[in-house]
Parts: structure tokens; C-alpha cells; sequence
């Protein structure tokens, strides 16, 4: 039993010497699907600056923050810069901290109050009561459109749903920036890696 044991440490060993040169991808391929998800929502609001001060600020509308401008020009700032930098694997452990609170500032102050599902499916978990009650409106769009609509053309490109909006998104991106935060750019595949190497050749 022992020497079996042996054989399967030895074996999960070299299975992880060879998968040595192959260690950075998970954080290449965590870095560059989050590249676009901040790319679009920090660009969004660099072009509607105005609007996008205005909602941060808004309680009876918006989400009712204080210093609405600093927040609308941090949350901005960390969002295209941070695409940026997620995009080259520069600086990566410390821009995925901002990017990190600003996903966990739009889980509690945006989507809390609708609950988990980003589109709501009342046979998926977590659904929630305002998720429940997408049943029958869209069963009542569906039907509207069928009988007053192009239905076949209108759904051609994918089926008609609900966007309940809830933190699914935003708690699933602070998950990723989180082990960002532990994994780091990557090894062989960050300009993190590279400037390390040059820093210790250089010392």
C-alpha cells in the first residue's frame, strides 16, 4: 500500500514538472477575459462622464454616493486603466485590488436588491421572488409578440429573456480578480514576469 502510494506521489510530482512551462495561462486567460468586461464598462462611463457623475450621485434614481465625481473618476480610472494593464500583465496583483472593491461597490450598491441570477430563470438556484415573477411576463412577451411581431425574426439571433440583473456577474469577476490577486500575471506570460526576471538579473 505504501509503495502504491509512492508511485502516485512520484507520478502527480512529474506530472507537475511538466506542467511547469504551462503555469502562467490560467492567469493569461483570467487576465484577458476580464480585459473587455472593464474595457466596455470603464469606456461607458468615460463617454458619459456627465451621466455617469450624475447616477453616483442620484439617491432617488441613481445609486446615492458620496463625493459622486471622485467615485465616478476612481471607478472609471481603475476600470480603463485596468484593462490596460490586465491586457500586458503589468502591475497585475496591484490593479486587480481597485478593480476587486469596485466589483464588490457594484454587487452592494447596484444588483443586491435583485438577488443572484444575472438573467432570471426560475428553474436555476437562488431564484428569488422578482425572479419567479419573470415567468409570466415573459411568457405574456412571448405571446404579444407572436401574435403582433416577427417572432421567428426577433428570436433568430437568440431567445428572448429577462435581465434581472443580480451580483452573479460582479461576484463571478471579483472571484477572478481575487485569485489574480494570488496567481499574479503569470509566469512567462506578463510583463510582472519579465520585469522580475530583469530586476533579479540585474541585482
Amino acid at each position: 500500500m505504501i509503495d502504491v502510494f509512492n508511485k502516485i506521489r512520484d507520478l502527480h510530482a512529474a506530472i507537475g514538472r511538466l506542467l511547469i512551462p504551462f503555469e502562467g495561462l490560467p492567469s493569461l486567460a483570467l487576465r484577458l477575459y476580464l480585459v473587455p468586461v472593464f474595457w466596455m464598462a470603464g469606456s461607458s462611463k468615460m463617454l458619459h462622464f456627465s451621466d455617469t457623475v450624475a447616477w453616483f450621485g442620484n439617491s432617488d434614481w441613481g445609486l446615492g454616493l458620496p463625493f459622486p465625481y471622485v467615485m465616478a473618476f476612481l471607478a472609471t480610472a481603475a476600470e480603463v486603466g485596468g484593462a490596460a494593464l490586465l491586457l500586458v500583465g503589468f502591475g497585475t496583483r496591484w490593479i486587480s485590488v481597485p478593480l476587486a472593491v469596485t466589483m464588490i461597490v457594484a454587487a452592494t450598491t447596484v444588483h443586491w436588491s435583485n438577488g443572484w441570477q444575472a438573467i432570471a430563470d426560475a428553474s436555476a438556484p437562488f431564484a428569488n421572488e422578482r425572479v419567479a415573477d419573470s415567468v409570466d411576463k415573459l411568457a405574456a412577451a412571448r405571446s404579444l409578440l407572436e401574435t403582433h411581431g416577427n417572432y421567428d425574426w426577433l428570436t433568430s439571433s437568440g431567445n428572448i429573456v429577462v435581465l434581472n440583473n443580480g451580483i452573479e456577474f460582479s461576484v463571478t469577476y471579483l472571484v477572478m480578480l481575487l485569485a489574480l490577486i494570488v496567481m499574479g500575471g503569470g509566469r512567462y506570460v506578463s510583463a510582472d514576469y519579465w520585469l522580475g526576471r530583469a530586476l533579479l538579473t540585474a541585482k
